[in-house]
């Protein structure tokens, strides 16, 4: 229950931060142009949240992972990141989406009194499973972004990268 109130609440976060556009659907032409890039998210990095320090509450498992000790779900940990996003005219709810898909996390504290309005820079702290989490600390430093590609039928699909 907890897991799908967290969802409910992610997706609510995420449509009142970007928007309720549809992501593009891929499989309708093969005609298209291929994009190179759609918003790109960059200068990813860690963030140690005041909050963090409560040893009541949080446990540090791994530098910028903790462990919330008031959740009993598998998904229990925490990781705050920041990070800038160039937008480009499109959807831009990706590729966050794509993120909490590929690492199995999703938005446990959307931080908005720390999110300005107008501004391009987002701070989320995000929850999942310890071993998810440390595979996401791959993104930190690098350039994130969805781009076409043409699959073997022909259709254009879109790719996470990470660079």
């Amino acid at each position: 229950m907890r897991n799908i109130l967290a969802l409910i609440l992610t997706i609510g976060l995420i449509s009142n931060l970007f928007g309720q556009s549809v992501k593009k659907d891929s499989s309708s032409s093969t005609n298209k142009e291929l994009r190179l890039e759609y918003s790109v998210m960059k200068n990813i990095t860690l963030v140690k949240l005041k909050k963090y320090e409560n040893q009541k509450r949080y446990k540090q498992v791994e530098d910028g992972i903790y462990m919330d000790l008031n959740d009993e779900d598998k998904a229990k940990y925490r990781m705050t990141l920041s990070y800038e996003l160039e937008n480009d005219e499109t959807n831009n709810q990706y590729p966050l989406e794509d993120i909490l898909d590929k690492y199995l996390m999703h938005v446990s504290d959307f931080l908005e009194s720390r999110n300005k309005p107008n501004s391009n820079t987002y701070i989320f702290e995000f929850g999942g499973y310890l071993d998810k989490m440390i595979e996401a600390k791959e993104i930190i430093g690098k350039k994130v972004f969805n781009r076409d590609y043409r699959d073997e039928d022909g259709q254009i699909r879109v790719e996470l990268v990470i660079e």
